[in-house]
């Protein structure tokens, strides 16, 4: 699944591509990715509407209409945003709005799990997932005292699982969480309120670090993955341990561990990482 960096790229691509075009039509092939409204009003209430304000939430993608009316985009495990000539055939395209400058946004998606939703005045408590996000990682409100506060606040569970409660902290998934951990030097299992003062310190800074990084070489394509062009991110390469089960780390040169943790393929090292 897209996380932060990826959904950050995908972002910034739409405001250079399709800020400011007038929708002349909405080509609906599969009407279970629309959420609400029905497909009819959905088509009834963007053709004719000029894209404006591109914002990420999360892992959410919220396009801004002319109207008020604001799309909200989430790509789930497969979906991908593709901007091409009017007329061009995408692989498993369930949505696609043409522009009158005869280009075109399709919306592809192989698993079929991504959702569009149209809400009125960027009214996000319509959708829960959304309304209950929690802080941005990049942004000057994820001080490193709020993120002490957080880590405290959890007497049990794992710091792995926390780090991905889109609830606490928004748009960190399975890969940079691990990565993260990695350069931390802090075991995914550990307990969130045990950790020393420098532990959080050091997680705090790395996790903004790799989040920063990924984005600069835009993002990772370890599954389905792709910008806007439909080309690969190129941080997979520089990618320490998330898929490298039985590699060498990278600096001690122990074999990579891969354990499953809430339901997720989690990889450390496990001589680095205590």
């Amino acid at each position: 699944m897209p996380e932060l960096p990826e959904v950050e790229t995908i972002k910034r691509d739409l405001e250079d591509k399709v800020r400011g075009k007038r929708v002349k039509r909405v080509i609906i092939k599969n009407e279970k990715c629309i959420k609400e409204p029905t497909s009819k009003e959905f088509i009834r209430k963007v053709e004719g509407k000029r894209f404006e304000k591109i914002q990420r939430r999360g892992k959410f993608l919220l396009i801004g209409l002319d109207s008020l009316d604001t799309l909200v985009i989430h790509l789930k495990l497969t979906g991908q945003l593709i901007y091409s000539k009017e007329g061009e055939m995408i692989d498993y395209t369930r949505l696609i709005f043409v522009f009158h400058d005869r280009s075109q946004l399709s919306f592809a998606d192989v698993r079929g799990f991504g959702s569009i939703w149209l809400i009125p005045d960027e009214d996000f408590d319509r959708i829960p997932s959304l309304g209950s996000l929690g802080l941005e990682p990049l942004e000057d409100v994820f001080s490193l005292e709020r993120f002490k506060d957080i880590l405290r606040k959890k007497k049990r569970g794992k710091i792995k699982p926390l780090l991905m409660d889109q609830s606490l902290i928004a748009g960190v998934g399975n890969v940079y969480s691990q990565e993260a951990l990695f350069l931390a030097g802090i075991h995914p299992e550990r307990n969130p309120s045990k950790l020393l003062d420098e532990e959080i310190r050091s997680l705090y800074n790395n996790l903004r670090k790799i989040l920063q990084e990924a984005i600069k070489y835009r993002g990772s394509s370890v599954d389905n993955y792709v910008d806007l062009e439909g080309k690969k991110g190129s941080y997979e390469q520089h990618l320490n341990v998330y898929g490298r089960e039985g590699q060498s780390c990278p600096r001690c040169g122990a074999k990579i561990r891969r354990i499953t943790l809430a339901g997720r393929g989690t990889y450390f090292c496990p001589n680095c990482q205590k």
